[in-house]
């Protein structure tokens, strides 16, 4: 596929359903009793391997495309899995199943991809062994042995479940995936189990599982769960993914004759960090028809070509945008001045170490841009060149790069634009809509 220059993009979309809510409904469902109905579903590779491995451990789970029936069973309903549970592409899968794994009396093994089989586990392996669970990695021992220096601390891994205890887990990392796998543990546990991050990171679990009966209470960066509740099957409706917005925010941006209507977008406030790091580059965003959907704020989100210019991107605001990092660049590539990212640490785990692809491929395009141990800092307003894009399987990458290409003088290329199809199957049949 080869991308060139264009000049005008106009008109309405909706984008796919939340990656994060989607893979929560069906997990959480799931553990539930009676059905739970969800529409707005993503039907993206992550979130159909999340689907997948609940059914091979015993759920009945309906996918007409329209809509998902889960067919609960309960929190002790859950059946050993005959076969290796395979993640694919999807740490919040992952990471968020090994949590209610933790609390089941089997054993389960979970693999995935190239991916997965790199990025880290030890952040949820070390609260879920406090709790009383136990992990193998293949490349090590016996159980416990990933803390030891021949373990990866990555999947492929055993999870051996059982009786869990409760704790309360200082996080050292502000991470929605690490907070959640505990808090689902601290289902099956012995009392109250606490999570405390550093910056709150986004709470959907919190809020969904309130929705399904679980006692839990969030307390500015804590957020404590109660054992044992009775979980009730919940009619839920997915809101539009803002990560998957965020594209078209940044197109209708940067494109000089650009009006995009982005209809039914979730602005959870722990996810919206995109809105305001658009509003501190001086981009023209509007939001329109605010409302409140199963339990999530959301919103329609109007956006025209505006002239940005730089801002500093940093702190807590950091884990409400860290998905939207690598678009946020590209858009500090054609704005005028300097962008400075800082305390985006987490970027070097997540599908790809994305502050080195973003840095390489902004280079290769003609950017003015330099890797930071935590971030990168972008020095914008120099006219993109079109290039050979290296994606490194990173659904995200792509898209950022391919909003880029739309506004490059000549034409680029991509080793692999076919990975956006983890979160977004339909993103360049959606572009097309909106060329004038």
């Amino acid at each position: 596929m080869e991308f060139t220059k264009k000049h005008s993009f106009h008109g309405e979309l909706s984008v796919p359903g939340d990656k994060s809510i989607s893979h929560r409904g069906i997990m959480f469902g799931a553990i539930s009793g009676g059905l739970t109905e969800i529409t707005g579903f993503l039907q993206g590779a992550d979130c159909l391997s999340t689907i997948s491995c609940f059914r091979q451990l015993g759920i009945s789970i309906e996918n007409d495309g329209s809509r998902v029936l889960v067919h609960g069973r309960g929190l002790h309903g859950l059946t050993p899995p005959k076969q290796i549970l395979d993640v694919g592409n999807s740490g919040t899968t992952l990471r968020l199943i090994s949590g209610i794994l933790a609390g089941q009396s089997f054993q389960s093994t979970l693999n995935g991809d190239v991916s997965i089989r790199k990025r880290p586990m030890k952040r949820i392996f070390i609260p879920l062994t406090e709790m009383g669970a136990r992990f193998q990695c293949w490349d090590a021992g016996s159980f416990p042995d990933y803390r030891t220096k021949t373990s990866s601390g990555c999947a492929p891994f055993t999870i051996q479940g059982g009786s869990l205890k409760h704790i309360h887990y200082q996080s050292p990392v502000s991470s929605a995936q690490v907070k959640s796998a505990v808090l689902l543990a601290g289902l099956y546990g012995d009392g109250i189990t606490r999570v405390t991050e550093p910056v709150l990171s986004r709470n959907h679990t919190e809020l969904m599982l309130a929705g399904f009966g679980a006692d839990i209470l969030s307390t500015d960066t804590t957020a404590a769960i109660w054992p044992e509740p009775k979980l009730e099957g919940q009619a839920i409706h997915v809101p539009g993914d803002i990560s998957s917005a965020a594209y078209f925010i940044a197109l209708g941006l940067i494109c000089p004759h650009a009006e995009i209507l982005i209809q039914n977008v979730g602005i959870n406030p722990t996810r919206s960090g995109m809105l305001k790091a658009v509003h501190a580059m001086g981009g023209k965003l509007s939001l329109l028809n605010e409302r409140t959907v199963s339990g999530e704020p959301v919103a329609d989100i109007l956006v025209t070509s505006s002239s940005l210019h730089g801002t500093t991107i940093e702190g807590s605001i950091i884990p409400t945008l860290i998905d939207e990092l690598p678009i946020i660049a590209v858009m500090a590539a054609f704005a005028k001045g300097t962008t400075v990212i800082r305390d985006a640490r987490e970027l070097k785990v997540k599908e790809s170490d994305r502050i080195a692809t973003v840095t390489e491929n902004l280079k290769a395009m003609g950017a003015d841009i330099t890797p930071t141990e935590d971030g990168m800092i972008i020095r914008g307003g120099s006219p993109l060149q079109g290039a050979r894009i290296k994606t490194y399987g990173d659904h995200r990458i792509a898209m950022s790069f391919a909003i880029a290409a739309l506004n490059a003088e000549g034409a680029t290329t991509f080793d692999d634009e076919a990975c956006v199809t983890v979160s977004y199957p339909s993103f360049y049949q959606d572009l097309e809509k909106l060329l004038d």
